[in-house]
C-alpha cells in the first residue's frame, strides 16, 4: 500500500485543493526560492512538483529575512477560473512581533505566470481565502498579540489572539465588519486557519499545539459565518500527541477536500522522528505531507479508521513511485526543478548555466541573511548519499567552493574547496546549534589534489560523513543538528534539511567557480 508522508523532505503547511479529477498541495517554503511548492497528482499517491509561483521581485524579496521567516502557510484555492494564493511573508521571528505582511495572487494556470499581488494586512500569518457560495470572498488569518501575558483571549498563548475574518474582494481589499470568530481550544497557539461549507454549515479548520511533538488539527463548525463555532465533539481531528509509540509525529495543520469520486479527505503536517545517540528524537527530512481518509458522521468530520491518528498506510490502490537516484550533469538551460536557493529574487548574481556547466558566483558568507550563493535541495529519506564534482581553483582562504548539509546559519556542515597558504585543500567546518554567535567548529585542512574535486557526504540518521574523491576524510559528524530539534529547538526552527552547493567570496569580488556534476541517492 501508499505509505504516509505522501511528500516526503520538508514539505510543511499543506494547502490541499481540488479542481475536478487534479488534485495539488501548496506547502511552506520560509525562506527558500522561489517561494511557495506545489505539487499536482490525479491518484493522491504519487505527487510531482509543477510550480514555484513566487518567482519574481515583485511577488517575493526576503533578503534580510531571518531563517524560518518567509512564506508561512500559504492557502491554495480555486474559483472564478482561476487559481488563487495568499501567502505572508514573515520580517521578524525573535521577540515580540512579528511584521507579517499577507498577500493574495492569482493564475488561471497553475503553472503560468502569476499576478503582481494584492496586499491585504499585516495583523497576522497563515491567511486563507475562502470563497462562498453567493460569491463573496473572505480573508481569515490568526491575529498576532504582542502586549504579553493575560492580554490575550486565549489564556494557553497569548500571542495567538484568536482567528479573524473579514470580507474582502480585489476591488475593495479587506472591507466591512472584522469578526473574531474562534478563540482555539485549551491546547493553543491557534494557526492556520481552514474555512468550508457543508449541508448549511461552516467549518472552520485550525493548527494547534505549535510546530512539536503537541501539533493537532482542530475543527469547528457553526450555522453562519460569523460565528459562534463550536469544537469537535473529540477536540482535535487529527494529532499525534496521546501516541509517542506512533512512527509519524507532529501531526496537525491540514486542510479538508471532496474526492471527485465521493471519498474525503485531510492533508497534514507530520515528521517521522529518528532517535540521535542519547535517545532525543529527532525529524531527521524536517516536517512533510500526510493524508487521511475521513468520513462524516453526524455533520462532523471523523478518521475513517477511528481516533485522532491518521494511519501509515493509504487506502489506495495506486502503486507508489519511490524516489531514485539522480544525477545532474547541468546541461540544459534551466536549473534542475528540485534545487533552490535562499531569499533573493536576483538568481543571476548566484548561478548561472553555462549549457556544459553550473557557474557559482561567491557571494556572502554561509552566514548571511541577504545574498549568499547556496544551491540545495531537500533531504527525502533518513539516509542518503550526495556528491559534486567541483572545478575551482580559489585564490586565497577568503573564497571557497563545497557541498555542505544545511538547516540554516547557525545548523550546517561543510566541506568547502579553498586555500591556505600555498596549497589547495579541503576545509571541514560546521556550526553545530550555537546561538546567538554562531561559533563555528572546524575539523581540519585536507590536501586537495590538482584538477577536478569529487565531494560527498554520506547521511545515515544521526551520524554524517564527508568524502573526497572516494576517501573519507574528517571525523564522524553529528546530523541530528540539521534538523528542527538541533540547536534552540523545534519552535524556533521548523524548515528542512537540505544538502547542496555552496560558493562563497568575502572580498566582495563574484569570484567564481564550477559545479560539472550532482548526485543524490537515498538508501532506504
Amino acid at each position: 500500500m501508499a505509505q504516509n508522508p505522501v511528500l516526503r523532505g520538508f514539505n510543511a503547511d499543506p494547502s490541499f485543493c481540488r479542481v475536478g479529477e487534479d488534485y495539488y498541495i501548496a506547502t511552506s517554503t520560509f525562506e527558500w526560492y522561489p517561494g511557495v511548492q506545489i505539487h499536482h497528482s490525479r491518484d493522491l499517491v504519487n505527487w510531482r512538483l509543477v510550480s514555484r509561483p513566487l518567482n519574481r521581485a515583485a511577488l517575493l524579496d526576503m533578503r534580510g529575512n531571518p531563517d524560518s521567516c518567509g512564506i508561512w502557510a500559504p492557502c491554495l484555492s480555486y474559483a472564478d477560473g482561476r487559481f488563487w494564493l495568499v501567502y505572508t511573508d514573515v520580517k521578524r521571528l525573535d521577540g515580540a512581533f512579528k511584521d507579517a505582511p499577507n498577500y493574495i495572487t492569482t493564475c488561471e494556470t497553475i503553472d503560468g505566470v502569476w499576478t503582481d499581488p494584492w496586499y491585504v494586512n499585516a495583523s497576522g500569518f497563515d491567511p486563507s481565502l475562502f470563497h462562498d457560495a453567493d460569491g463573496s470572498k473572505w480573508f481569515l488569518n490568526m491575529r498576532w498579540n504582542h502586549r504579553g501575558k493575560g492580554t490575550g483571549v486565549n489564556a494557553a498563548h497569548d500571542s495567538f489572539d484568536g482567528i479573524e475574518l473579514q470580507q474582502w474582494s480585489p476591488e475593495r481589499g479587506v472591507f466591512g465588519p472584522k469578526h473574531d470568530i474562534y478563540a482555539g481550544t485549551s491546547l493553543g497557539l491557534t494557526e492556520a486557519p481552514h474555512l468550508f461549507r457543508r449541508n448549511g454549515w461552516y467549518y472552520l479548520t485550525v493548527a494547534e499545539g505549535g510546530t512539536g511533538y503537541d501539533h493537532a488539527v482542530t475543527m469547528a463548525r457553526s450555522r453562519n459565518i460569523e460565528g459562534p463555532y463550536e469544537t469537535h465533539p473529540q477536540g482535535h481531528l487529527i494529532t499525534a500527541r496521546f501516541a509517542p509509540d506512533n512512527p509519524i509525529q507532529r501531526m496537525g495543520h491540514g486542510q479538508y477536500v471532496e474526492g471527485h469520486d465521493g471519498r474525503h479527505w485531510h492533508s497534514f503536517l507530520c515528521g517521522r522522528p529518528v532517535l540521535d545517540p542519547s535517545g532525543k528524537p529527532f525529524c531527521a527530512t524536517g516536517r512533510e505531507t500526510g493524508l487521511a481518509e475521513v468520513v462524516w458522521r453526524e455533520d462532523w468530520l471523523w478518521l475513517k479508521e477511528g481516533g485522532q491518528v491518521p494511519p501509515t498506510t493509504l487506502p489506495l490502490d495506486s502503486p507508489q513511485i519511490r524516489s531514485t537516484p539522480v544525477t545532474r550533469d547541468f546541461t540544459g538551460p534551466d536549473l534542475p526543478p528540485e534545487f533552490q536557493w535562499l531569499r533573493t529574487p536576483h538568481p543571476e548574481r548566484l548561478f548561472t548555466m553555462t549549457g556544459t556547466r553550473l557557474r557559482l558566483t561567491g557571494r556572502q558568507s554561509i552566514g548571511s541573511w541577504f545574498e549568499q550563493c547556496l544551491i540545495a535541495r531537500r533531504q527525502e529519506e533518513t539516509a542518503y548519499r550526495a556528491g559534486a564534482v567541483f572545478d575551482a581553483d580559489p585564490p586565497s582562504w577568503q573564497q571557497a567552493v563545497g557541498l555542505t548539509t544545511y538547516y540554516n546559519r547557525h545548523k550546517f556542515h561543510a566541506a568547502l574547496i579553498t586555500r591556505e597558504g600555498d596549497a589547495r585543500v579541503v576545509s571541514l567546518l560546521s556550526c553545530l546549534g550555537d546561538w546567538p554567535g554562531e561559533k563555528l567548529s572546524f575539523h581540519g585542512h585536507f590536501a586537495c589534489p590538482e584538477g577536478q574535486v569529487f565531494l560527498e557526504v554520506q547521511v545515515e540518521g544521526a551520524s554524517q560523513q564527508f568524502f573526497l574523491n572516494g576517501a573519507a576524510i574528517g571525523p564522524e559528524l553529528d546530523a541530528s543538528v540539521i534538523s528542527d530539534e538541533g540547536g534552540r529547538g523545534e519552535h524556533a526552527s521548523f524548515t528542512g534539511a537540505f544538502v547542496g552547493m555552496f560558493a562563497q567570496d568575502l572580498t566582495g569580488l563574484g569570484w567564481q567557480s564550477e559545479v560539472i556534476r550532482f548526485d543524490y541517492a537515498d538508501m532506504i
